[in-house]
């Protein structure tokens, strides 16, 4: 074991009830939100806190802070066009930091959703 901190990957784990939804998911989508976590689980600083520091995500994926008056809270991360996201909290901690999925969404069809998970 070491004293320095870890980078990545990230250790990720789900929500039960998230990786339920995940299950749920048509198969293509599935493939998509794990397209997802290979993105988060690789990125040096998992929260995407700056400017640009999210241009280097796929086209149709970007992060941003579910709520701006807690930048260091949950994160939405929105995938497929944004007919997607998963919102996860990341804890990072000197032994072992993690990722950790709270919730998975998906509404067919690209349309907007009614309410999302983010402030407005």
């Amino acid at each position: 074991m070491t004293d320095e901190f870890m980078g990545p990957p990230w250790q990720m784990d789900w929500r039960l009830d998230a990786f339920a939804a995940l299950e749920a998911l048509p198969v293509r989508v599935q493939e998509i939100v794990y397209s997802t976590r290979a993105e988060l689980v690789a990125a040096k600083d998992p929260y995407f806190r700056g400017i640009e520091t999210d241009a280097d995500l796929p086209d149709g994926m970007w992060v941003e802070p579910v709520r701006s008056s807690q930048p260091r809270g949950p994160r939405v991360c929105y995938f497929d066009g944004g007919s997607g996201w998963l919102t996860y909290t990341f804890v990072p901690r000197a032994e072992d930091p993690q990722i950790t999925v709270e919730q998975v969404f998906w509404q067919e069809g690209g349309e907007s959703p009614m309410s999302s998970p983010a402030e407005a």
